[in-house]
């Protein structure tokens, strides 16, 4: 007998992904935490594979949920546009300006997922510094942008609050003094929170490794080099490491999309910031 994969498990597979916890997406979903993580292990039966890793201090993807991600936001981004694209042709030009760790996971997909449903309309995703997005929305070349709060470049018409994570590097020892951390080099409220977390536990800590790109931030992290706070989708399996309970908490991520004023009754940029809400 074939297997399907039930729309409702993967989107309480997503969801505790997305919060880094069972606890947390149980709070999002409306759901108690002994139910969702009933409707994971009945997806993870399905697949065959355990798909995370469960620890005290939340949840990392095992290399089977790794693979399994990108279908599941893809199914889901897919059913959504769907039931709200039917039937609708949209055309025109529509810029997204994305952080670069949002820009590296889901949210490409769906854009071009919903390309595909409205062949006469033009996407286009830019991933840069805040300056140079800044820019580019000041003269209309994005009329969305989604980004940290602090970093948008107008109010924001809806946020969202994402958890971070850490990632361990192969054979880093998490106990070391000082720890030894891999950052992003551009000033943000990430590099912040990572360095006042650790100075409001005690913790201390140098740089290892400075990037000023997701690239070159998981890239250290493989090579060892120390540890770093990252979205739980940008996550790889590996990073995961079981002592990760002996690091401090750290805090989420405040996300914010602005819109162009001069974007509002466009249907395309409605139907674009339609599927990125719904994504992230």
């Amino acid at each position: 007998m074939a297997r399907d994969l039930e729309t409702a498990l993967l989107r309480s597979f997503v969801t505790v992904v997305q919060a880094g916890s069972i606890s947390r997406a149980a709070t999002t979903l409306g759901q108690s935490q002994p139910a969702l993580s009933q409707q994971v292990r009945k997806l993870e039966r399905a697949v065959g594979r355990p798909l995370l890793h469960r620890s005290p201090s939340g949840v990392s993807l095992t290399r089977a949920g790794e693979e399994l991600l990108p279908y599941a936001e893809r199914i889901l981004a897919l059913c959504a546009q769907a039931l709200t694209e039917t039937g609708r042709t949209l055309t025109g030009r529509c810029g997204v300006g994305l952080l670069e760790d949002l820009a590296a996971s889901q949210l490409p997909q769906a854009l071009a997922d919903l390309a595909r449903l409205h062949p006469g309309a033009t996407l286009e995703v830019l991933s840069t510094s805040n300056a140079a997005m800044r820019e580019a929305y000041d003269a209309g070349r994005v009329q969305l942008v989604l980004n940290e709060v602090q970093a948008v470049p107008g109010p924001p018409r809806w946020t969202v609050r994402r958890p971070l994570v850490w990632a361990i590097g192969h054979g880093v020892d998490v106990a070391a003094d000082p720890l030894p951390v891999v950052l992003f080099s551009n000033t943000c409220s990430w590099r912040t929170s990572v360095m006042e977390t650790l100075e409001r536990a005690g913790r201390p800590w140098r740089v290892a490794f400075e990037s000023n790109s997701l690239a070159g931030v998981l890239a250290a992290v493989r090579a060892g080099l120390g540890v770093a706070a990252l979205m739980p989708t940008n996550l790889e399996p590996a990073m995961a490491g079981h002592d990760v309970d002996a690091l401090p908490p750290l805090p989420d991520v405040e996300l914010g999309l602005a819109r162009h004023p001069r974007s509002e009754g466009d249907p395309l940029i409605d139907a674009v910031e339609t599927a990125l809400r719904r994504t992230i």
